[in-house]
């Protein structure tokens, strides 16, 4: 398993058009459900600070991932640009898989 972590700060009036594209049946799970072993996204957003958003992308591994972005990576940057509108800041949080248990 692959997860993908983002951070999003979205202004007060951009928060519902931003919820409709990261959200369930968005435009992004529209899209990333047209890579093979996509598992699908969480949508969370911060109980003390409203403006702030992470988004959790689940993949069945790396390998499926990196394939969704090569065979569509043109799509991916023109949703990416379109909903650039929605938001002050992006982060990159980054890319997690399960954590070995030493014991």
């Amino acid at each position: 398993m692959q997860v993908i972590i983002w951070e999003f700060e979205v202004p007060e009036n951009q928060r519902p058009a931003f919820e409709r594209a990261y959200g369930t049946g968005g435009d992004w799970v529209r899209l990333f459900a047209k890579g093979a072993g996509y598992e699908g996204t969480d949508l969370l957003s911060d109980h003390d600070n409203p403006a702030r958003y992470v988004t959790i992308d689940r993949w069945q591994s790396a390998a499926d991932r990196d394939r969704f972005m090569a065979d569509l990576r043109e799509s991916y940057r023109a949703l990416d640009k379109r909903c650039e509108a929605f938001t002050t800041s992006e982060k990159w949080i980054g890319s997690f898989s399960p954590a070995e248990s030493g014991g």
